[in-house]
């Protein structure tokens, strides 16, 4: 009976140790934000800020916005499970390492790693856009990828700086934010962001936050934050304690328009007719549902975002790599494909990690063939 209970004790101790390491590795993940106090104190005179709840405000939010639809919820269950939509093959890729790229930044080039993870060439500097190379959870197991990404953490070029749109998991990944703190990296990133990347080794002096319509200089760049219809956070405590935020990068010769993850919305013609026309928008356009119409832009909408911001040059993110809303894992980028040739809108659509001159190197509609449902 001693034995009994010994074993039963050793089990017990050995199941809080487990419990206790799963629980600092999930706290880990999260990240660190500023207290509802800090926050009344930087963001109270924002319109945007709510001071009562200590929350950013999502426009759809605001007096002029009308009315949604709702629908269903898929559950968060399946996050855990291989996805039924996932494509059933590999995908094609063009698999990168620190040597493909040159010492020497392009003046205009770009190279899509999968989802929203991007890496733009403009006037010789090298950015790099949220920055996910693995999962999009918390834990290794919730939402797992189709696919790895066609370029390891640890391949990655020399960047000058890195643009983050929000803090979700699948546009925020710590490791990454860990490793390349150690790279003396500047960061462009929407308010309250900042205090996640500070608790993962980035220094202070590398980071720069912007509230919507806020802008900054690097060098021969000028990035302003923008609005999007979006909500953030990263665990059931911290929704829309941080901001969210679209952006415009205008270099020497191309205006470059990023949407982040947003709704449509009227703040999308708004800037086009401030801030553009545009030479080429990143836009997402996967994980649409009827559930949250104002989360995410519909096929028909990102093509219209095309228009309101006035560009002729799409380049499609946030798709072929997580299933985030139930359908199937080629839907949305055929469904933009048909809807941009209707409306005379040219996509850049390359596979993983190939590099293209947006308007130059020609793309293909690669999904369409032998890579099943």
């Amino acid at each position: 009976m001693r034995k009994f209970f010994k074993v039963v004790l050793w089990v017990f101790i050995v199941i809080l140790i487990l419990a206790g390491g799963i629980a600092y590795y999930v706290n880990e993940q999260i990240g660190s934000i500023d207290s509802l106090e800090e926050r009344n104190a930087k963001y109270a005179g924002l319109s945007y800020y709510s001071a009562e709840k200590g929350e950013f405000i999502s426009p759809e939010k605001l007096p002029f916005f009308p009315e949604k639809v709702t629908g269903g919820d898929p559950g968060f269950a399946r996050f855990l499970k291989t996805s039924p939509y996932a494509p059933k093959h590999t995908l094609p890729k063009n698999k990168l390492s620190k040597s493909d790229f040159s010492e020497i930044p392009s003046d205009f080039a770009t190279y899509w790693l999968g989802h929203s993870t991007v890496i733009l060439e403009l006037d010789g500097k090298r950015i790099l856009f949220d920055p996910v190379f693995k999962n999009a959870g918390p834990l290794p197991i919730i939402t797992r990828r189709y696919d790895e990404s066609p370029l390891p953490r640890e391949e990655l070029p020399e960047i000058d700086l890195v643009i983050l749109t929000h803090d979700h998991y699948d546009h925020l990944e710590t490791a990454t934010i860990k490793f390349l703190a150690k790279k003396d990296v500047d960061f462009i990133v929407p308010l309250g962001v900042g205090a996640r990347l500070q608790g993962w080794g980035v220094s202070p002096n590398n980071i720069t936050e912007l509230g919507w319509e806020e802008e900054t200089i690097y060098k021969s760049l000028k990035i302003t934050a923008l609005p999007g219809i979006h909500y953030s956070g990263r665990s059931n405590s911290d929704r829309n304690q941080t901001l969210w935020a679209s952006y415009a990068i205008k270099g020497k010769d191309k205006n470059i328009f990023s949407s982040g993850d947003t709704g449509y919305g009227k703040h999308l013609k708004e800037i086009g007719d401030q801030y553009g026309p545009f030479d080429m928008a990143f836009v997402e356009i996967d994980g649409w549902n009827n559930g949250w119409p104002l989360t995410h832009l519909f096929p028909d909408e990102a093509i219209q975002l095309c228009k309101d911001v006035n560009t002729k040059l799409m380049l499609p993110t946030h798709w072929g790599t997580f299933d985030l809303a139930l359908h199937p894992w080629k839907e949305s980028i055929q469904m933009v494909a048909d809807k941009a040739e209707e409306n005379d809108i040219e996509l850049v659509t390359p596979l993983m990690g190939e590099k293209v001159i947006p308007g130059v190197t020609p793309t293909s509609n690669w999904w369409e063939t032998a890579y099943g449902e």
